[in-house]
């Protein structure tokens, strides 16, 4: 099965992809188009009108499918917003964690954090361990997530965490984020391209973020410029940089050049793997992105272990050393994002 979910993958990042397998997932794509446009259209014709809530919503959110650095994005926001005196709850549907989404789940209320990373969700968890002075809820439902958080803890923004496609819940600011080398893919819909919607969405978009994954900003910038021209919209730059690999549990950081396996379940695993260039990487271990991990998934791997800081928190519940977790340097202007 993951061979089938690898082979799909690659043909959703192929400039011209051919053969029999795209053809029939073009013909899948033709009846998600569909759906999706119809979706659009009853919100764009006020048909079906969005919910408010007594707050300044800001969706952060992207156009296709997988990770492009949306997690420290919204967190970067919340702690910019708080430094400036503002209430700030950051709602997340909580996917891959064990607690009922149908459910408001409050992880964390800025000071502590009521759930693991196996039950709320490593993405979720992150948020809450990375942001203090935040409010974090899951829910399916982010309207009423978001009632909930401005009616009884008196929050002044919501910040969505991949909550473009989200339509429900009226935002005030839409921030979309966009790979800069991975960009729209093949540019096809689901399920024969990344694309979670068809080119009409990007009328939508109020603020538009390129981000740089690879210590040579200069693609970034380049694609900054093509994308600021093509959408007519205000386009940032995030740059993500590796800082320092650290011991998930003493804080203990690693020593460069020492022979390890890299291991991960994220959306775009390469990029991490890019950035251990550093160390001497013996083996590499992908798993599907959310993956719930057991003990028998590192019982066989001898050795150091360097992983995410969004798995890291998944498999600090195990008893074993030399875990160690790749901190990454997020830079972004959000007060110019903001403004």
């Amino acid at each position: 099965m993951q061979n089938i979910k690898t082979k799909i993958t690659q043909i959703h990042y192929q400039r011209d992809p051919q053969g029999i397998l795209f053809d029939l997932l073009k013909f899948c794509s033709y009846f998600y188009g569909i759906g999706s446009r119809l979706k659009n259209f009853f919100y764009d014709k006020k048909i079906i009108k969005p919910k408010k809530v007594d707050a300044f919503v800001i969706s952060v959110g992207n156009m296709t499918t997988g990770g492009v650095g949306k997690t420290p994005v919204v967190s970067e926001i919340a702690k910019y917003l708080i430094a400036h005196g503002k209430k700030v709850a950051i709602v997340s549907r909580g996917y891959g964690g064990h607690l009922s989404n149908r459910s408001i789940n409050m992880i964390s209320d800025g000071s502590v954090i009521y759930f693991d990373a196996v039950d709320a969700g490593g993405e979720p968890y992150w948020l809450a361990e990375n942001t203090p002075g935040c409010y974090v809820f899951t829910c399916r439902n982010r309207y009423m997530a978001s009632m909930h958080a401005v009616e009884k803890f008196g929050v002044e923004v919501i910040i969505l965490d991949d909550g473009f496609q989200h339509r429900k819940l009226h935002r005030d600011l839409d921030v979309v984020l966009m790979d800069s080398v991975k960009g729209f893919g093949n540019e096809c819909l689901l399920p024969a391209g990344p694309l979670r919607e068809g080119s009409e969405a990007l009328e939508r978009i109020d603020k538009f973020v390129v981000v740089s994954k690879n210590t040579n900003h200069e693609v970034a910038q380049k694609v900054a410029r093509i994308m600021q021209k093509r959408l007519k919209l205000p386009t940032s730059i995030c740059y993500t940089e590796p800082d320092y690999v650290y011991d998930i549990k003493t804080g203990q950081r690693l020593m460069e050049g020492l022979t390890v396996t890299a291991m991960c379940a994220i959306g775009q695993p390469q990029q991490f793997y890019d950035f251990l260039k550093d160390y001497q990487v013996v083996k590499t271990v992908t798993f599907d992105d959310h993956h719930q991990y057991s003990a028998g998934d590192i019982v066989d791997i001898s050795g150091s272990i360097i992983t995410t800081e969004k798995d890291a928190v998944k498999l600090a519940r195990f008893d074993r050393g030399q875990i160690y977790a790749l901190r990454l340097k997020t830079v972004l202007d959000v007060e110019g994002l903001l403004s």
